[in-house]
């Protein structure tokens, strides 16, 4: 006969209610219970359990009945947070660990889905923007107002740079390039072609206003101011250099007030004035000529240096600021020649007329100057 043996009563412990990670951990059981009847007879709890006694050592124990489904859990007094966040909480303390660019994507999911869904616009580059500060703006922007201005006398023919200052063709340019001219074409940067006449000179100043025949609705340029510019500024040249139409250079502002000398040319008007056209105009700095002699009439004046590329065909040509605005009037270059006589490229040494001068000079222009 098979003894029978009495299975140990495992004790009674209430259901736990389910675990939310924002209530911290699990606070002790403190739901009171109803008094227990003797310990002969089963008891029921107040969630509606019954609990059997265990029976006497040696004899048969109580019977415990299948237990059914548990009963669901009667919530708790405390306020319950909404666990979407309470997961980010959690979410945010991983964060923390990790360093910041987690805790920037924690940022980013708990923000709202509408905002985030949403990309913001991407601003353009300047380059890309083709706007004012880069040297592609600027050259967009002036280009239409910086003309090739050919010029023809009995010495032969030379060729140089303008800029249009009125819608009606008014073009500022430098004195010697079409001093002694017989005829004058100036072609703009569409590439039409327009007959021109003086309006007046200035050879003291190496200045002089020419004027388009049957021209209108043109691109004037915006003159800016001299007065301001400092040595280092950005600046940009666009001229004819060698018949080039519509070249830009680029560069710097590499000294203020420069004493330039340069021929007045008062006899150039009988086309007497002989000089190699492939130098550049003859003009003296520091006590040194350059590109040929200037001969013994001869004006200085103070000018812009700049190391943007110079060469011969540039003068009267736009020396720009990164804003779009003139602030000077290209008119000497220093371009050193080879011992076979062929020119050699700009060593960065170029002056230009301040604006702030030819501004001041304009009414004297119009109204004939020394011509």
């Amino acid at each position: 006969m098979t003894d029978h043996q009495e299975q140990p009563q495992q004790p009674y412990y209430p259901p736990r209610p389910p675990y939310e990670p924002d209530r911290g951990p699990y606070e002790p059981f403190t739901e009171p219970i109803a008094a227990q009847p003797s310990a002969a007879e089963p008891f029921t709890t107040e969630h509606g359990t019954t609990i059997w006694p265990s029976g006497g050592h040696g004899g048969h124990g109580g019977h415990v009945p299948p237990a059914g489904p548990a009963p669901a859990p009667v919530p708790g007094p405390r306020r319950r947070a909404k666990r979407g966040v309470g997961l980010m909480a959690a979410v945010a303390i991983a964060a923390a660990a990790v360093g910041g660019g987690t805790a920037t994507l924690v940022q980013q999911l708990a923000a709202d889905p509408a905002t985030t869904s949403a990309s913001a616009p991407v601003a353009g580059t300047n380059v890309a923007a083709r706007g004012a500060g880069t040297v592609a703006g600027v050259a967009e922007a002036v280009s239409p107002s910086i003309v090739e201005i050919s010029a023809a006398s009995n010495s032969g023919k030379s060729t140089g740079s303008g800029v249009i200052i009125t819608s009606g063709g008014e073009i500022v340019t430098n004195n010697h390039v079409i001093s002694g001219a017989s005829e004058i074409t100036v072609r703009l940067d569409d590439g039409r072609t327009f007959p021109a006449e003086v309006v007046g000179t200035d050879p003291d100043k190496d200045l002089a206003l020419i004027e388009l025949k049957g021209a209108s609705g043109l691109k004037a340029a915006s003159l800016g101011s001299s007065k301001d510019v400092k040595v280092g500024d950005e600046v940009v040249a666009i001229g004819s250099p060698e018949g080039l139409t519509g070249t830009v250079t680029s560069g710097i502002v590499s000294a203020l007030d420069r004493d330039v000398t340069v021929a007045k040319d008062e006899d150039q008007g009988q086309g007497q004035r002989q000089y190699d056209p492939r130098q550049g105009w003859p003009f003296e700095f520091g006590g040194q000529q350059f590109n040929g002699d200037t001969g013994s009439s001869k004006t200085t004046y103070k000018a812009l240096q700049t190391d943007a590329s110079l060469n011969p065909g540039n003068s009267g040509g736009a020396l720009i600021n990164m804003n779009g605005e003139i602030i000077g009037i290209n008119s000497a270059m220093y371009s050193p020649s080879s011992s076979s006589g062929s020119t050699a490229g700009s060593v960065g040494l170029g002056f230009a007329i301040p604006i702030d001068t030819v501004k001041a000079d304009l009414d004297d222009l119009r109204s004939g100057g020394d011509s």
